[in-house]
């Protein structure tokens, strides 16, 4: 084979090796600790038809803090263990102006309506048909969980199976008052 052919195969290879040496770079790497450009920006508002029949918008929710969870009945083990989890979450900060808010994703209705009612959830549920809203929520796997503010901005989002602690966690920190700012001008400054 002449040189130059043996030069342009070994140079065409290049661009390959160094995909391949960003995956391997990769691999093991936590997807958790992808941050989400949406942390800090406001919450892309969205209606959703609940399963109750009710209609629930984002929009209405403002002054309360949302804890906003994708999930599928077919995420096995994932959403089944932080199911209870998020209900109990529910029955303990309902009262303290925190809302959970279930959005099922790419999931049959039938089978969705199973699961919430297997794990006795209480806190309103929708499906999100044509995927606009995870797709909104840049969601991309399930269990994903965002938690958004009074103002609507998102403050922290979790992804995949969420601990009570987490959720605990969040919660309290969304929950806690704000230290005022105040500022003084010193005379003749």
């Amino acid at each position: 084979m002449r040189r130059w052919v043996k030069s342009l195969l070994l140079l065409s290879l290049l661009p390959l090796l160094g995909l391949l040496g960003l995956f391997a770079a990769r691999l093991g790497k936590d997807p958790k600790l992808i941050p989400s450009p949406l942390v800090g920006k406001p919450a892309p508002p969205f209606t959703l038809q609940l399963f109750n029949g009710e209609t629930l918008r984002l929009q209405d929710l403002r002054g309360k803090v949302v804890v906003l969870n994708f999930w599928a009945s077919w995420c096995y083990p994932s959403c089944w263990n932080e199911a209870p989890r998020l209900e109990a979450a529910w029955q303990r900060y309902r009262d303290q102006g925190v809302v959970i808010v279930g959005v099922n994703y790419q999931d049959k209705d039938e089978d969705a309506r199973q699961f919430i009612a297997r794990f006795g959830k209480t806190f309103p549920n929708g499906p999100d048909h044509g995927s606009k809203i995870s797709i909104d929520y840049g969601v991309y796997g399930v269990p994903e969980t965002f938690f958004i503010d009074r103002q609507g901005i998102i403050a922290h989002k979790h992804i995949g199976e969420i601990s009570l602690e987490t959720l605990t966690t969040q919660i309290e920190a969304l929950l806690a008052p704000k230290p005022v700012q105040t500022s003084q001008r010193k005379e003749g400054a």
